[in-house]
């Protein structure tokens, strides 16, 4: 049955909003006047093969529904709602009562909707691309087939937890460094446009040679305020530019395969591309979607496109007959440890939780390497900035040093 999010006015005349199931719109204003309500506005929350909300448009700049954290935890009290024995009718109706956000209560109250009406879960999650991955829809349909939703839904959310915080302490690691960098940046292009102008022009006036390092400061500063609009500009198309060409997925290849030849970040996209495809792998085959069809969707789930590459071959390779840690094993872009760990799972037939502890590895392994990252990078970026600032005053001091030697 379609669920329909309404507007009404109740007998003192306050506005009232929410959804209701019914057959056809006119059912629901029907409905709704029953209840002592004047409908002033009623619209389907589902509509389209894509699943967009009609109560809140399919504008391309709209927000998700789920945001990456309230999804894993909507997952979680799903996954305990069904595993404690609520039907999954019952446990989304709790949900969808329970949501203080409007448009996460339209979308639960839909998938109600789709599921009463006879849909699997599955599919009723289909329904909705942006705020449900292909991934998810599949974990999903897998758990319903075999019975154990509950089971597969406490799984689903474990892995939205762990990329969540691996994503979170990654962010973390990064965010002092590109604090510090932007403020330095800043304080330099300060010191250049304005106060080195000003040492200029107290010295305009002497006839005296001035310092080399003021020569050269002085020649800097003149540069950037005559062009530094310009190069900002030129730096504007570039990367415009760069962004257009990326959108080519034989550029896109070349240019990801060139940054996992970087010496640090390149190790470091390896392995948490690594991470990412072995932990959806672990948690697709766990569930019982067949391996061929978890090798592809966990391929997409891979940002670099080089390794997405490699991981079609792998798939392919596997289609003819080959096992997976032979396919995984010719891919170098992939790290040797996922290898071995799924020859040990296809070896003892524990592949699943072979794979989830290459991931695990993995993802300590990225974090360790983030952090040393970043605890290197901290002090090198104040070190720079303290010896850019240090050539700046001494370019500043030197012409007065010089000038009290010329009075004396």
């Amino acid at each position: 049955m379609p669920a329909y999010a309404f507007e009404a006015l109740d007998a003192e005349g306050a506005t009232q909003k929410g959804v209701i199931e019914a057959d056809t719109a006119k059912a629901a204003r029907g409905l709704l006047r029953t209840r002592a309500l004047v409908p002033l506005d009623v619209k389907p929350v589902a509509a389209g093969s894509e699943g967009a909300m009609a109560d809140a448009g399919r504008a391309l700049f709209t927000r998700p529904v789920f945001s990456a954290t309230s999804l894993a935890i909507w997952t979680r009290q799903l996954a305990g709602l069904v595993g404690s024995g609520l039907t999954l009718e019952r446990a989304l109706t709790a949900l969808a009562d329970e949501m203080e956000n409007e448009r996460q209560h339209h979308m639960v109250a839909a998938l109600r909707a789709e599921v009463n009406a006879g849909s699997s879960f599955a599919k009723a999650l289909a329904r909705f691309p942006r705020e449900f991955p292909s991934i998810y829809v599949a974990v999903v349909g897998a758990g319903e087939q075999s019975g154990h939703l509950g089971q597969v839904l406490e799984r689903l959310a474990d892995d939205l937890e762990e990329r969540q915080a691996l994503n979170a302490k990654l962010m973390a690691a990064t965010l002092y460094p590109a604090i510090v960098t932007v403020a330095a940046i800043s304080i330099v292009l300060l010191l250049m446009t304005y106060v080195v102008p000003q040492v200029a022009n107290v010295f305009a006036g002497t006839k005296h040679a001035l310092p080399l390092l003021t020569v050269v400061m002085l020649a800097f500063s003149a540069f950037l305020r005559s062009w530094g609009i310009v190069l900002l500009i030129a730096l504007g198309i570039a990367f415009a530019m760069l962004r257009w060409s990326l959108r080519a997925p034989a550029f896109r290849e070349r240019f990801d395969a060139g940054w996992l030849k970087l010496p640090l970040l390149g190790r470091l996209a390896r392995q948490y591309n690594a991470a990412r495809f072995a932990g959806t792998l672990a948690m697709l085959s766990g569930a019982g979607v067949p391996i061929l069809k978890s090798l592809q969707a966990a391929a997409e789930t891979l940002n670099n496109s080089a390794m997405r590459a490699d991981a079609l071959d792998a798939l392919v390779l596997v289609r003819e007959g080959a096992p997976l840690a032979a396919a995984l094993a010719q891919k170098k872009r992939f790290p040797g440890l996922l290898a071995m760990f799924a020859r040990m799972g296809e070896q003892t037939g524990q592949l699943p939780q072979m794979l989830q502890r290459a991931a695990n590895q993995l993802s300590a392994e990225v974090q360790r390497r983030a952090l040393q990252m970043a605890t290197l990078l901290e002090p090198l970026l104040i070190v720079g900035m303290g010896l850019v600032v240090m050539l700046i005053v001494l370019a500043v001091l030197l012409p007065i040093i010089q000038l009290n030697q010329w009075v004396k």
